[in-house]
């Protein structure tokens, strides 16, 4: 990684429309494009089983004589562990994770969380990256539209 080599771009994170995002040309030959953010759908709340979703975030370098970081912020909420989805004073708790398993929550590497990061990614490529969603079950909340706003930042 160079130094001062960082986009941030905003992705939004919920059950109503979602942020659009222009994929931003990045300086030294990147180019960063969020995939319509992640959409949880409709939650249950009285579902047995969480409520698990995906979205993608994809990059395209034109060499690789470096690597890539890929980190996200903790959006509207204090801390990673649990972020919350709001909609007005009601809140959701959801995480973001790096893994399928949902297992390792994906922030900036602090207060025990991970990032993703690849080693000489292939030139002039797209990389799709997945970011796993998750919604515990048996939150009490009301109707309506939730919604957050997360912040993605990669270093090259």
């Amino acid at each position: 990684m160079r130094p001062g080599a960082r986009r941030r771009v905003c992705i939004g994170i919920g059950t109503a429309a979602l942020l659009a995002v222009s994929p931003p040309t990045l300086e030294a030959g990147c180019t960063l494009s969020v995939q319509g953010g992640v959409s949880f759908g409709t939650y249950n709340v009285f579902a047995p089983a969480p409520l698990d979703t995906t979205g993608r975030i994809s990059y395209q370098c034109d060499r690789s004589d470096h690597g890539i970081r890929i980190t996200l912020d903790r959006g509207g909420s204090a801390t990673f562990l649990p972020r919350r989805l709001a909609s007005g004073v009601q809140q959701l708790e959801y995480n973001l994770f790096t893994d399928a398993a949902r297992t390792e929550i994906w922030g900036d590497q602090t207060e025990g969380t991970g990032v993703y990061y690849r080693k000489n990614p292939p030139n002039n490529n797209w990389v799709n990256v997945t970011i796993y969603g998750r919604i515990p079950a048996g939150q009490d909340v009301a109707a309506g539209s939730y919604g957050d706003t997360i912040r993605v930042d990669i270093n090259f």
